[in-house]
């Protein structure tokens, strides 16, 4: 194990495994914020009393969570790129080759899974909250819209923030599998320093911290969001 290899500049990896982790980060916050939308969308679909809305979240969410997040990626990744040209030709009449930026994609492919298991999370807070306290805003005079943003919204976002910290793990660590489609985060950027150097054991080891370092600040910072929430409850 060559320590050496990981100076800055010239003289090693050490820059370029530093801004892998810059680019995992960014695509984890991207992919994770988008998915918490796509989950509070698919989350009102399930508790819509609409059938069609219901089944189409219900669809969503078996599949996308019955498949390997590699095969979603793939999918969206081969699949997005064809339907994009064809919608360009039949429309447009654009017969050129294009795509999606590559960290839009890697975002979007994240984004579908944390999604779907985002929704659950938020369906599950939702018929948490007691009803009593929304019939007691009612009571005192809110509308709809002060029901929803000051009594149920902080609610759910209390009862959901510990499932919602596990889908941010998985979340950041499936970045590791968007290295497939040529993003170069934490892991590409250890594929090629080892192909360089021959020294795979030093930079995947090199990874490894790396994710470990991310993964466990942002397990302090769930947990001093969920101590500040629950603080705020007893408070009140």
């Amino acid at each position: 194990m060559d320590l050496s290899l990981l100076a800055w500049g010239d003289a090693g990896w050490g820059d370029q495994m530093a801004r892998g982790a810059v680019v995992t980060l960014l695509v984890a916050i991207a992919a994770y914020a988008l998915g918490i939308v796509i989950g509070a969308g698919l989350a009102a679909m399930k508790l819509s009393a609409v059938p069609p809305l219901r089944w189409f979240a219900e669809a969503y969410t078996t599949v996308v969570r019955g498949i390997p997040e590699l095969l979603v990626i793939y999918l969206v990744f081969f699949g997005g790129g064809t339907a994009l040209r064809a919608i360009a030709s039949g429309m447009f009449g654009y017969e050129g080759y294009f795509d999606l930026p590559i960290f839009l994609t890697g975002t979007i492919c994240l984004a579908i899974s944390a999604g779907a298991y985002s929704a659950e999370v938020i369906r599950g807070a939702v018929q948490v909250v007691p009803k009593g306290q929304l019939e007691a805003a009612t009571a005192v005079g809110m509308n709809g819209s002060q029901r929803f943003w000051r009594v149920l919204v902080p609610q759910v976002a209390r009862f959901a923030l510990p499932g919602l910290g596990n889908v941010w793990q998985f979340t950041l660590k499936d970045t590791s599998l968007i290295s497939v489609i040529g993003l170069v985060e934490i892991m590409r950027q250890a594929a090629i320093a080892a192909g360089s150097t021959k020294e795979p054991f030093t930079f995947y080891l090199v990874a490894a911290l790396l994710y470990l370092g991310l993964t466990s600040l942002s397990n302090r910072g769930f947990d001093q969001a969920e101590r500040w929430a629950n603080k705020g409850v007893r408070r009140a």
